[in-house]
């Protein structure tokens, strides 16, 4: 079921749901500049057999309110859009998937609104905190010195976004998901297409937006507040990840007070066929551990 929420005011959000209404709720939350249907099919599906699954499209994405170029806004903000569409969904307390940027939203949630969440699934992210990394010799690292993002993604990233029309956007956009993916598993380039495709025609035109990346991000740390987390919390560890490549993954780990760690062979900062079913059994097992 498809349907508009008004997170605040002027801004309305995409929302589709999935899965028995009676079902424990869960909640997806995708990276930067992508809109809920980036979450690919198969994986919706498998977590929709055992959850009302919601998805939705960040403002500036998809079907929901483009307002950043008249009425800029904070990441936080974004974050506040999350229980804006619980509360809309008359949704008490929900699991929390996030990716990326989602993943950050989630972790401000575990933070500021832990009473809103069941658990916590945080896929391809890095710590909102500020406490070192601790290596398994017992030897620490600050976090301005864990690896930075591969110098391909930052190249990708710095090249100006041409107007070509939408099939030459398609094709910049499997380039993209091609060096985000990782080198560890073969690259299917036929199923980003799709994906790509989906997006554009859910869209409604094939503009990106690069609000994500202007918006404010000041102010998202959250050290003591995640260091004293009581949500059943769950991080994914994605070893091919260009993005935030390990120890990204196990910083996270720690800094997230008692999350637990599963590794995904092969998984970059995409999710590609090969790792869906591992990824939909990793999530299902942490959510079906979690009573209340």
């Amino acid at each position: 079921m498809q349907q508009f929420i008004d997170a605040a005011p002027g801004i309305r959000l995409w929302t589709e749901q999935r899965g028995a209404r009676d079902a424990a709720p869960l909640l997806l939350i995708m990276g930067a500049r992508a809109s809920g249907v980036a979450w690919p099919e198969p994986l919706v599906d498998a977590l929709a057999a055992h959850h009302r699954v919601i998805r939705y499209d960040h403002r500036d994405t998809g079907r929901s309110t483009w307002p950043f170029e008249e009425r800029p806004y904070r990441i936080p903000d974004l974050a506040d859009d999350a229980i804006a569409v619980l509360d809309h969904l008359g949704i008490d307390r929900a699991h929390v998937v996030g990716m990326s940027l989602g993943g950050m939203l989630a972790q401000l949630l575990l933070a500021d609104h832990p009473d809103r969440l069941l658990s916590a699934t945080l896929i391809s992210t890095s710590a909102l905190s500020s406490t070192p990394y601790t290596r398994p010799d017992g030897s620490t690292v600050p976090v301005a010195e864990l690896p930075g993002i591969a110098p391909e993604v930052l190249e990708l990233w710095a090249r100006p976004a041409r107007e070509h029309g939408p099939a030459a956007e398609v094709e910049r956009q499997i380039e993209h998901w091609r060096v985000l993916a990782g080198d560890r598993l073969p690259f299917d380039t036929g199923f980003f297409r799709a994906l790509e495709q989906r997006v554009i025609e859910h869209t409604g035109h094939h503009r990106t937006s690069t609000a994500h990346g202007r918006a404010n991000h000041d102010g998202m740390l959250r050290t003591d507040r995640l260091a004293r987390n009581a949500v059943p919390a769950l991080v994914i560890c994605a070893p091919a990840d260009p993005v935030f490549p390990p120890p990204h993954p196990q910083h996270l780990a720690q800094c997230v007070r008692g999350a637990s760690l599963v590794e995904i062979p092969g998984m970059g900062h995409a999710l590609p066929p090969a790792v869906l079913e591992p990824l939909a059994t990793a999530i299902l097992r942490h959510t079906g551990a979690v009573t209340g």
